[in-house]
């Protein structure tokens, strides 16, 4: 009789025993796959962008639509200036800006989607391009945050993290084989509800040229053409930012964008001791070829990046 007592007590324990096995995961700090958002139109993330060619700058990210595609599938990540989408646009250094998958969370490259978190993500491994160079990902979950770390075709890194509290990254750096950091990607604030304009530049890099003279004098000469968006038609105008120095005693550099019919749409001259750094600016964009040149004197740098745009509005 205490036998059989015994082994349905032994019975029940065993029972309760399986079902503390069955919630040792969670018990230990274990996680459950995290499945991808749902964003509603006026979401938004506020970042911060470094890289080293130029100074920091921040961008409150925002989702626009919510039906972008023929069929609904994507969508519309826009910023809540217009001046900064024109930045972006032609620095080109953003991701995660225009279409948006539903099911992935997947930017677009090159027209293709391109799965960068792939969802639902768990402690697994796949594939994507981005920046024109293929990856191989593989993420590791703790709680609600997922840490992945990618390897590029060219030897470079891609680690960032996924956030489920706030249903985007929190942070995104990318280095060169070297170790060189190309791009760091910050998140500093979140929210929803966001009232205003948001706006999307489409861009496409037409020019991006470093020059350097140390000597009495130089000159130069660069011609590039502009054609149509292949599938939005003609840019609504070419964004230019740069950078340019004169150093002290006689140098200068004088600087024209002239168009094919020779007309100048943009003209500037720095004299000795000049000098400026992140200026954005527009300028009209037929299509056709374009001329650049450029007159130094002494110690003199100018870095000069050139993109067709097309401008998207939102009001929230």
């Amino acid at each position: 009789m205490i036998g059989h007592k015994l082994l349905s007590a032994l019975a029940v324990l065993s029972i309760a025993l399986q079902g503390c096995m069955g919630s040792t995961n969670s018990i230990l700090g274990g996680s459950e796959d995290l499945e991808v958002p749902e964003w509603e139109i006026g979401d938004w993330w506020l970042f911060t962008f470094t890289t080293p060619e130029f100074y920091d700058d921040s961008a409150r990210l925002v989702v626009a639509t919510v039906d972008e595609e023929e069929d609904g599938t994507a969508y519309m990540l826009g910023i809540s200036s217009e001046e900064e989408a024109r930045r972006h646009a032609v620095l080109n250094h953003n991701p995660f800006l225009g279409r948006i998958t539903h099911s992935t969370l997947g930017v677009f490259e090159n027209g293709f989607e391109q799965s960068v978190l792939s969802f639902p993500l768990s402690s697994n491994s796949w594939t994507f391009t981005l920046f024109d160079v293929d990856w191989e990902a593989r993420s590791t979950l703790e709680g609600e945050r997922a840490y992945v770390t990618a390897t590029g075709s060219d030897g470079g890194i891609l680690t960032y993290t996924y956030d489920k509290s706030v249903g985007f990254i929190t942070s995104f750096v990318r280095k060169d084989s070297d170790g060189l950091e190309l791009l760091r990607i910050t998140l500093a604030q979140s929210g929803s509800e966001h009232e205003g304009e948001v706006h999307f530049m489409r861009g496409k890099d037409l020019l991006s040229k470093d020059y350097e003279n140390n000597g009495p004098n130089g000159d130069v000469e660069d011609s590039f053409l502009v054609q149509e968006h292949p599938n939005d038609g003609s840019w609504d105008e070419m964004i230019y930012l740069m950078d340019a120095s004169a150093g002290g005693g006689g140098s200068s550099i004088t600087f024209t964008l002239r168009d094919h019919t020779s007309s100048s749409v943009l003209e500037r001259f720095w004299g000795p001791g000049s000098s400026e750094s992140g200026t954005l600016g527009t300028i009209p964009s037929p299509s056709g070829e374009y001329t650049l040149t450029a007159s130094f004197t002494g110690q003199t740098e100018l870095s000069i990046m050139i993109a067709g745009g097309i401008g998207y509005s939102w009001s929230l």
